[in-house]
């Protein structure tokens, strides 16, 4: 009786000789192969092709989400390179919440923005960016140890948002002394009518460098 061939040890045989085939061609066209796509009988030739067209297929979309990420990225960078421009067109210190909050809706085509500061010198404690902040507030902010994507959950940031009634999905960005990893100083708020605009599935490398270049702008307001 003849043994059964181990497969393993036959594709092993197959490796470890290439030649095989150059010395056995005709097998090329004699094996007969069930074909996945149409289901008839194919040579080893048409499988292999089969096989490849498979593989071209897949790098063929793997380059284009690789392109629409990097053009996806690209915008992000303009705009964010747009928002860092306006920041350093404010005429001063004091100015600069509002050209933090408006330059972030003008470049990013953010609907809603906002923000507030406390720990701030005296002669800024009754502007808008210094006021209704409560200690849970606060409380709130030292907890956030990176950006907050995602849903609406009543948080009582968002309620600064001029149409606070409105927004359906938020972004809330703690505001931190350059290398701080504990009090925060300040809350940035980004709000949305649309639910599927800021999520929990979203990167936040861009909200993180937003944080960062905030944070440095906003910190000759502190006393």
């Amino acid at each position: 009786m003849t043994a059964m061939l181990d497969s393993n040890i036959v594709a092993q045989y197959l490796t470890e000789h290439p030649q095989f085939f150059d010395e056995h061609a005709s097998l090329l066209s004699d094996i007969k192969l069930a074909s996945p796509l149409t289901g008839r009988a194919v040579s080893l030739q048409e499988r292999q092709m089969e096989v490849m067209r498979d593989k071209y297929k897949a790098l063929e979309l793997r380059m284009s989400d690789l392109k629409r990420l990097a053009t996806e990225n690209e915008a992000i960078a303009n705009k964010f390179h747009r928002w860092t421009q306006t920041l350093l067109e404010a005429e001063d210190i004091g100015s600069m919440p509002h050209a933090v909050a408006d330059g972030l809706k003008s470049a990013f085509d953010v609907p809603q923005a906002t923000l507030r500061l406390w720990n701030i010198e005296a002669i800024y404690g009754d502007e808008w960016f210094a006021r209704g902040v409560t200690d849970d507030a606060r409380l709130f902010a030292n907890g956030l140890q990176a950006p907050y994507c995602g849903s609406n959950k009543d948080f009582e940031a968002v309620r600064w948002l001029d149409d606070a009634s409105a927004i359906s999905s938020t972004v809330i960005i703690p505001l931190r002394k350059r290398g701080s990893k504990s009090a925060a100083f300040g809350l940035l708020i980004l709000g949305s009518a649309d639910p599927a605009r800021f999520t929990s599935l979203m990167a936040t490398d861009f909200l993180v460098h937003i944080g960062e270049t905030a944070s440095t702008a906003l910190a000759p307001l502190l006393a």
